[in-house]
């Protein structure tokens, strides 16, 4: 019984996460978020930025011969983390109503 009270005592958190390839992308998505959820006086947290994962390729320019002759690719993920404190019904139906641009993943979780 004492661990049910305890556990409907801890505040309960939105945890959002937000991945994109661009970084003004990633900034502008946030800014939107952060927005609807202060309109809705919810205490917010973030963006908190993650560390930007970066996968390297390289790939030869000529198909058979000159193995010497290379190029060198780069794809950085850029991540934020938003903690949104104690959310409502109203919270979390303006979050699905937000138009976000294409090419931001948000992965929404309750903590």
């Amino acid at each position: 019984m004492a661990k049910k009270q305890q556990e409907t005592d801890f505040p309960q958190k939105l945890r959002l996460r937000i991945r994109s390839y661009d970084h003004k992308l990633i900034d502008s998505s946030a800014r939107q978020i952060i927005d609807a959820a202060e309109r809705n006086d919810a205490k917010v947290v973030g963006p908190i930025p993650l560390p930007t994962e970066t996968k390297k390729y390289t790939v030869n320019r000529s198909t058979f011969v000159h193995k010497d002759s290379r190029e060198q690719f780069e794809l950085r993920m850029h991540k934020r983390l938003v903690d949104i404190l104690n959310p409502n019904q109203k919270i979390i139906e303006s979050l699905g109503n937000l138009n976000l641009p294409a090419g931001v993943d948000i992965e929404i979780k309750m903590v």
